[in-house]
């Protein structure tokens, strides 16, 4: 099974417990996620994550193409880091862990996503060709949303 890997960080000017906030709320997932995902939760949410916590929504990765997606939030240590994994989707494999880590004035999150695809050699082909782009696009648009709610 290959691994791939996405390591992105961007640095808020905003406390750790501030940052914190916000990612630690399941209901803001929506707002960082690009609209063409068509992303909808469908799984009841509390405000806050914390281990255990199942999470259920839909997208629509690819035009035409809707999927269902479950992830679990395995490891919550405010305001510090979170992980979600994947049960069902999409991927293989989809452990995504956020970090919170002061520098200076400003908080680096950082998000370490260990990745795989299914179907063997296929899966590797569509994620050179589409998944890795895609993931870089989500991510881009991601930063670019933070910047907004955050007034960078």
């Amino acid at each position: 099974m290959r691994i791939y890997t996405l390591d992105r960080s961007q640095f808020l000017p905003v406390s750790a417990e501030k940052a914190w906030d916000f990612f630690s709320n399941p209901r803001n997932l929506p707002l960082i996620t690009p609209p063409e995902l068509n992303i909808r939760i469908t799984s009841e949410l509390e405000e806050k994550i914390y281990p255990g916590m199942i999470i259920t929504y839909t997208i629509t990765p690819v035009p035409f193409i809707k999927t269902g997606w479950t992830t679990e939030i395995t490891h919550v240590d405010s305001p510090g880091y979170f992980v979600d994994e994947q049960r069902s989707g999409p991927y293989k494999l989809w452990h995504h862990k956020h970090f919170f880590l002061k520098s200076g004035e400003k908080t680096q999150i950082r998000d370490l996503i260990h990745y795989s695809m299914p179907f063997g050699s296929i899966g590797r082909l569509a994620n050179l060709l589409l998944i890795n782009r895609k993931l870089d696009f989500i991510f881009n648009y991601r930063s670019e949303q933070i910047r907004e709610i955050f007034e960078i």
